[in-house]
């Protein structure tokens, strides 16, 4: 046998591996490992319930401008006077300083029972020397704008709030259109029109009774004088002045004829 040092050191390490075996078959207790515990069972968590939308409300429908209804007097001065004899008291009217400065009173002048009535502001020069309403370069383009409505002037009635010319052409005082409303409301209750169109801010302040109305917040929509349906919209005069007014005027102008074509008023 070899008796290297590697040899006996080979052998050693053998006779206590044998020693070890022997001692574990003769019931030496051996470590035994406790088992693993279960893992634990993960539960998932319970899904977020979602809570269903709530049905979108259909939009409501654009609430409709409401249309101002204004009343005439309830009494006429004049029952027993037709319209020419309303004209008459209007040529001799002496109500306001305009009776000092005038030349001829302007009454109105057109059919009865109109398709139309168009009330505009006061007499300019023009008008001042013929008595008549709207013959002056303003009431050229109201002709023009009653042909494009497929009118003729004389199947129509025109007239102002005012009947004297104010000086200057300056915008009726209320001291001075105060007078003329008798007058005014007079005319329409004898004329008796369809549609009436108010032609710029006098005319609508002093048919709507507001000195703070203006034509911005009234035109684009129908009203109601009495059982009258009322349109306002700008005076032919702004017009020459701004032309950009000329759309929106049409287009009031057509809420007329798209109602007078229908026959709803």
């Amino acid at each position: 046998m070899d008796d290297s040092p590697l040899s006996m050191h080979i052998a050693n390490t053998v006779a206590a591996l044998r020693h070890l075996l022997r001692s574990q078959a003769g019931g030496l207790p051996r470590v035994v490992r406790p088992p693993r515990p279960p893992e634990p069972v993960r539960v998932a968590p319970p899904a977020a319930v979602r809570t269903p939308p709530a049905p979108s409300k259909a939009a409501a429908p654009p609430t409709p401008v409401p249309r101002d209804t204004l009343s005439l007097p309830e009494v006429d001065p004049w029952p027993d006077l037709d319209l020419a004899g309303v004209g008459g008291l209007v040529a001799a009217c002496t109500r306001c300083d305009l009776a000092s400065t005038r030349t001829h009173t302007v009454f109105g002048e057109g059919a009865l029972n109109p398709p139309v009535m168009f009330i505009g502001e006061g007499p300019g020069a023009e008008e001042d020397k013929a008595g008549r309403p709207f013959v002056g370069p303003a009431g050229q383009l109201l002709d023009s704008m009653i042909r494009a409505m497929g009118l003729t002037r004389e199947a129509c009635y025109i007239a102002n709030v005012v009947k004297c010319r104010p000086p200057n052409n300056a915008v009726p005082r209320p001291d001075q259109a105060g007078p003329c409303m008798p007058y005014l409301f007079a005319q329409i209750r004898r004329v008796q029109p369809r549609f009436i169109v108010a032609l710029g801010a006098t005319a609508a302040k002093a048919l709507f009774g507001k000195p703070e109305a203006s034509v911005g917040r009234l035109r684009g929509r129908l009203h109601q004088l009495g059982d009258i349906p009322l349109v306002v919209t700008y005076h032919p005069a702004a017009l020459l002045r701004d032309p950009g007014f000329k759309r929106p005027t049409w287009e009031d102008l057509k809420l007329v004829m798209a109602r007078l074509k229908t026959g709803d008023e």
